[in-house]
């Protein structure tokens, strides 16, 4: 596959992945997915490669979440066919037998946010925001955050970054155990760079064999509740309150989302 979205750059048994496209602070379309998803399983098939490396072109963002222009056209069968390739994505990412290690510069926040989730490991210039943005725009974040933040951050916490949309600074996220380091970021690359030579100097089988223990019960909770959760989130595209958020979204107001409460609630 040649790429648009993502460069791919091999070497000394590191893959480095980058999205790219700093224009729109790194946001994914169904593109970007896909191509991730291709990168992916190369760097998984090439037995050269020990470690993965995946990143954002550019200074402002990891990933700015979903790309809001491309989400103002779906409707339920898009967004089940989108629940597919998201799926395929985070699959490969889990199940693949090497690290994958986020390196984050930038905004990582909604869809951006759950790509690092699912990387073994994370660090992060000192900049970095993190955060999620769902039901801001009248979506959520059941691709992967209401499945995997409690197993970072417990419980309370990972209902408190889901219900309240709040961005949190890299030392936050280090706090609360969403990332594994902060650096400068001058030295975020060099930080990065001496993870990748400690790791691939254990044993490749060891290392394997670590990593699908590690994913198994995570992984069979998040497998269990993926399913019916994808398709809640596609039921929602296209909906009435999901395009109000995306309206708002463009439009560059805040989402009148109180007319939408029953009397009552």
């Amino acid at each position: 596959m040649n790429y648009e979205d993502v460069l791919y750059e091999a070497g000394n048994g590191i893959a480095t992945l980058t999205i790219n496209r700093p224009e729109k602070r790194n946001a994914v379309r169904p593109l970007t997915y896909e191509e991730l998803t291709d990168a992916m399983h190369r760097a998984a098939d090439d037995p050269s490669i020990g470690v993965v490396v995946l990143t954002g072109a550019g200074d402002k963002a990891f990933c700015s979440g979903g790309d809001v222009s491309d989400q103002a056209t779906r409707s339920p069968d898009i967004g089940r066919a989108h629940m597919r390739r998201l799926f395929a994505l985070s699959s490969v990412m889990r199940m693949m037998d090497k690290p994958l290690i986020a390196k984050i510069r930038g905004f990582c926040v909604g869809g951006g946010n759950e790509i690092h989730l699912f990387c073994d490991m994370s660090f992060a210039a000192d900049t970095a925001t993190f955060g999620q943005t769902g039901p801001r725009v009248g979506s959520i974040p059941i691709w992967g955050a209401c499945q995997l933040l409690s197993r970072y951050v417990g419980e309370r916490k990972a209902r408190e970054l889901v219900f309240g949309c709040r961005q949190y600074t890299a030392q936050q996220a280090l706090d609360m155990g969403l990332i594994n380091g902060v650096s400068k970021p001058e030295a975020l690359d060099q930080l990065v760079a001496e993870w990748c030579e400690e790791i691939l100097t254990k044993s490749p089988q060891s290392i394997r064999i670590a990593k699908v223990a590690l994913n198994a019960g995570s992984d069979q909770e998040f497998y269990s509740s993926y399913f019916p959760a994808s398709a809640l989130l596609a039921s929602i595209y296209g909906n009435e309150e999901n395009m109000e958020g995306i309206r708002a979204f463009l439009e560059k107001r805040k989402p009148d989302f109180k007319r939408f409460r029953r009397p009552g609630l």
